[in-house]
Parts: structure tokens; C-alpha cells; sequence
């Protein structure tokens, strides 16, 4: 069952969509967006989600630049529109957004308490602010971009983080990985899955870089992740 839902948050309120599973109470995943808004493929990952007995929620994160943004990775137009709204997002104010979503799906009836956030792209940015920033119970991060120069962010890591990282990424270059990895060589929170002839994006269903196998691999480790910590769904 899908439904939109409106948080409290500073300066207004934000849309979120939700997903509910067949349980009547189980633990919430944030679903933290690429940069096409919330769009088809982000409902699909938190339908998903739901299905795999989460209670899934995905705001609006840009809502503080244009409410309702939902385009696709099909037109040099739309990819354009995508990195003005990228260039233009505050990330700090997105992990505030990110903590409200938090608690409101906490104090969601249907949520057993536990909360975690899964995010793609610049979403995989955000998770990793989130397991940093906000009492998230776990967090996923499938090629973020720019979490290099945001490892110092490590030492307020006070739950675990997945990091999933393809090794051909074009937005996260060798340099970049490299930097991930001996940065984090020493966080216990921290866990890393490489993925060898990857490109950013792989696991986006439909995308010029999908591959089927890596993307279930990825996907498995995640809800085996999530599963372990934030209760089984």
C-alpha cells in the first residue's frame, strides 16, 4: 500500500512517499534519492523495500528548490535540470530534512522503533551524512559522490554504514575510492563492497549501466545488512 504523507519540517512542510508492508509493524528505511527527484525508479526501490517487509519512506529532498521534481536519466535536458538541482541542494539542510523524516516514521505507528536510510548517488552522499549526522540505526550508500572529502565525518560514526562502491565509477574516480578506503581502513562501523567493472549507477534498473547480477549482489548484502540491524523484516 503507497500513499503520500507531508513532514514538519524547518520552514514548511515536505512530501514524502510511503510504502507500507504486510506487517503491521516492522523497521522504517529512508529511501534517499538520486538527483530525478523522486521519481519512478526511487517509488520502484521503496515499493521494493516494502515488499522485503520494511516500512519505506522517500521525501522529497528538493523540495526546498522545486517541490515535486521527477524526471528521468533520459534527455541531455532532463540531466541538465538534474545537476542544476544537485548544484543548487544544501546537504546540511538535507540531513536536517533526512532527521525529521526519521522521526516521523518512528513515530509512525507502523514502525517498530528502528529506522535506517538507503540512498543512491547524491542519496549515497546523504547516507553516509546520515549514519554521521542523525541517530539513524544503520545506512546504505550505493555510489555517493563526494564522500571522499567527507571522511573526517568517520568519527561521529556511533552505528554501522554500507558503503556499496563500483570501481569504474566515472563520478568517483580511483583517487576518490582509494581515499574511501584508507580512510575508513580503521572504522569497525564502516563496511565497503567493491564492485570490479562497475559504473555509477549499476544497480538503477533500466539504466545505461544496470548489471542485473552486480545489482541483486549489492541488493542481497543489503537487505542482509539491514536485516541484522535494524531487526528482521
Amino acid at each position: 500500500m503507497a500513499e503520500t504523507v507531508r513532514i514538519p519540517v524547518s520552514g514548511g512542510e515536505m512530501a514524502a512517499y510511503v510504502a507500507r508492508p504486510a506487517a503491521s509493524r516492522a523497521p522504517a528505511i529512508v529511501v534517499l534519492q538520486e538527483i530525478f527527484g523522486v521519481n519512478a525508479v526511487m517509488r520502484d526501490i521503496t515499493d521494493g523495500l516494502a515488499a522485503q517487509g520494511f516500512l519505506a519512506i522517500c521525501p522529497d529532498l528538493f523540495w526546498r528548490i522545486e517541490p515535486g521534481v521527477d524526471i528521468t536519466d533520459r534527455t541531455e535536458a532532463e540531466w541538465k535540470k538534474a545537476f542544476a538541482l544537485m548544484n543548487a541542494f544544501d546537504a546540511s539542510q538535507g540531513v536536517k530534512d533526512i532527521a525529521a523524516t526519521l522521526d516521523h516514521i518512528r513515530a509512525d505507528p507502523g514502525c517498530n522503533g528502528k529506522a535506517g536510510a538507503v540512498g543512491f548517488c547524491l542519496g549515497g552522499q546523504l547516507a553516509w551524512l546520515t549514519a554521521a549526522r542523525t541517530d539513524a540505526d544503520a545506512a546504505v550508500s550505493y555510489y555517493g559522490v563526494g564522500i571522499e572529502g567527507l571522511i573526517g565525518e568517520s568519527r561521529t560514526l556511533r552505528k554501522p554504514v554500507m558503503l556499496h562502491i563500483a570501481e569504474a565509477d566515472g563520478f568517483v574516480p580511483p583517487a576518490a575510492q582509494a581515499a574511501i578506503r584508507e580512510g575508513l581502513a580503521d572504522q569497525p562501523l564502516a563496511t565497503i563492497h567493491t564492485y570490479p567493472g562497475r559504473d555509477h549507477a549499476f544497480a538503477r534498473l533500466g539504466g545505461e549501466h544496470y548489471h542485473a547480477a552486480d545489482a541483486a549482489l549489492a541488493g542481497q548484502r543489503t537487505l542482509d545488512f539491514l536485516r541484522l540491524n535494524l531487526g528482521a523484516a
